[in-house]
């Protein structure tokens, strides 16, 4: 009866997001027995977005000819990105590759073994489905999920699969954040008492794109499979290429860039996610018809839940309209801190032996060094659009896909990132603390389930 019910909540959850599984779909099994040591990896570009032609794509290019790996094809359902998806993959690396209307297209002529996930941020998870019941393998870009319901169905798709999945959450095949989980990990550090982040900029165009919104026609795309699991809407350029800035299509800041952060918390200290968040924002200045904030602060207090009297505290702030302070993270120990902007490990702020004498303590202080001092080289990528810690998860993933490992960003990283953004939006929503229930996996407001 259990595997039957789980059954229909997946089927019925797959129903209403608009997600159909491929004729073609195969069992785990014998999809093992498709991909040789030596056989070329045929991969699909779901999403010709910016993203996918800025970073993943170049980031591919760099290791695919070493891994034995090729772009097969490109599935967008807007005519104009796939035939720049097809130009783009011809100019790169002189190969003429498919296009598919849509994802189903592609599972269905199964001419790919594995999919890089480019798409809208709603879409992340259901697509995953998708790839997950097709049997091809993912590098699926952050964030994982923006509802619980996706987060859920798109975890469960992939853990019965067995497929390799990568969330892109890059920081996770960076040599300085392995350096500093790896010295936070063997406790030289302390305990974490406290976490400062930040992401400021002061960019107008942040997001939008008016030229392409003024060119795109509803009959050139599909809208209705577009939306998928949202509430229908009428036709909307913006929210389908501005969809950062619109609810519940993005949640913004949280999404795009608290999920990098928040992650490091979640690896580091090795807790799934926060405990309560209280959070507040604004459209302060960018009064452009957006739903999604410009600027908000977030408190989060991370520990153990049958433990409230130990943990430590995060606060998050962002903004769009002043880029002072950029991107930050410091964690703090009683003995000093640990500064991933400067890379650099130090005493700063830790217990002085004048302090610590009048209580009849010893002094607390971190021995300095540079966390990149004995971390591995990293491979170069400047020729290629795409940055060194993108390269190296888009390259563990390729090795991973060979060797059926786990990867630098397993799914329930990404479940686990999707837990705090969801929370974080709760918050900033409804002006109410939330937390989350554990035996639902649900994210409550002030005690109530929050949906959109």
């Amino acid at each position: 009866m259990d595997n039957k019910r789980r059954d229909f909540i997946k089927k019925t959850a797959l129903a209403s997001s608009g997600v159909v599984l491929g004729a073609n779909a195969m069992s785990a099994k014998s999809y093992k027995k498709i991909l040789g040591a030596n056989d070329r990896v045929r991969v699909g570009i779901a999403g010709f977005s910016n993203r996918a032609k800025g970073a993943l794509i170049p980031a591919f290019n760099m290791h695919s000819k070493a891994q034995n790996f090729e772009f097969t094809g490109v599935s967008d359902i807007w005519n104009r990105r796939r035939d720049e998806g097809v130009a783009y993959v011809k100019e790169l690396t002189g190969q003429t590759i498919a296009k598919w209307r849509n994802h189903e297209e592609m599972y269905d002529k199964n001419e790919i073994d594995a999919v890089i996930i480019s798409t809208a941020d709603f879409q992340h998870a259901l697509h995953t489905v998708q790839a997950a019941n097709a049997k091809k393998d993912v590098y699926c870009e952050k964030p994982f999920a923006e509802t619980m319901a996706d987060a859920r169905v798109g975890l469960e798709a992939v853990k019965e699969s067995g497929i390799v999945f990568q969330i892109g959450s890059q920081r996770r095949s960076g040599a300085n954040y392995h350096a500093a989980n790896d010295f936070i990990k063997s406790g030289k550090f302390g305990d974490i008492v406290m976490v400062e982040m930040t992401w400021n900029v002061n960019q107008p165009g942040r997001w939008r794109l008016p030229k392409l919104t003024s060119e795109i026609k509803e009959s050139d795309t599909d809208w209705k499979r577009y939306q998928m699991n949202r509430p229908p809407a009428a036709w909307d350029p913006r929210k389908y290429l501005e969809y950062r800035l619109f609810w519940p299509y993005s949640s913004g800041i949280p999404g795009q860039w608290m999920s990098h952060q928040i992650d490091t918390v979640h690896w580091f200290s090795g807790l799934a996610h926060p405990r309560s968040v209280a959070a507040n924002g604004g459209i302060y200045l960018w009064k452009d018809g957006r739903k999604n904030f410009d600027t908000m602060s977030a408190v989060f207090d991370y520990g153990p839940a049958d433990d409230l009297d130990s943990g430590f505290q995060v606060t998050y702030s962002s903004r769009f309209t002043n880029s002072a302070g950029g991107t930050k993270e410091i964690y703090y120990s009683n003995a000093g801190e640990l500064n991933l902007d400067t890379n650099k490990v130090s005493d700063n702020g830790g217990l002085s032996e004048r302090h610590a004498s009048a209580m009849g303590m010893e002094a607390n202080k971190l021995k300095g060094f540079d966390l990149s001092e004995n971390a591995p080289k990293v491979v170069t990528s400047a020729d290629t659009g795409a940055d060194n810690m993108t390269s190296l998860h888009m390259l563990n993933w390729m090795e991973c896909v060979r060797s059926r490992e786990k990867t630098n960003g397993p799914v329930e990283a990404g479940y686990n990132h999707s837990i705090a953004n969801i929370m974080t939006t709760a918050a900033l929503r409804t002006g109410l603390k939330a937390t989350f229930d554990e035996a639902s996996q649900d994210v409550l407001a002030g005690g109530k389930v929050f949906q959109y």
